[in-house]
């Protein structure tokens, strides 16, 4: 800033440093509302909603885990029959677990077994 050696300078001075502030007040405001915006409790929840939605590895996840837990319950209904032994009924959970638990580990490979029956069972 350069030294004031009169009134007039002063009176300058003080002119474009009110500007000054005045600039940075409305800055602080503009920022104001956009933090207020951002921290209501819809936007926090559409902003995490959407980190959530656009991470692959959470999406497989999701997958993974939805496709054993149908493979488990599709699994116990075919299985399920109108004679149900002590053997069926000790197998069963055993054999949901170990489907559930392979297809949430594996999910590159069940896609790619949905794939290829998707292949041969689709209309040429």
């Amino acid at each position: 800033m350069e030294t004031i050696k009169s009134a007039a300078d002063l009176k300058k001075a003080i002119y474009f440093l009110e500007i000054e502030q005045a600039a940075k007040g409305e800055q602080l405001k503009a920022q104001f509302l956009r933090t207020y915006e951002s921290l209501k409790p819809v936007n926090l929840l559409t902003r995490n909603f959407k980190e959530v939605t656009s991470s692959p590895y959470i999406i497989d996840k999701v997958i993974s885990t939805t496709l054993g837990l149908a493979t488990g319950y599709f699994t116990k209904k075919l299985l399920v029959g109108a004679s149900v032994g002590i053997g069926r009924k000790l197998l069963i959970p055993a054999l949901q677990y170990g489907l559930k638990n392979f297809i949430e580990r594996n999910p590159k490979i069940v896609r790619s077994i949905g794939e290829f029956a998707t292949r041969i069972f689709s209309k040429k």
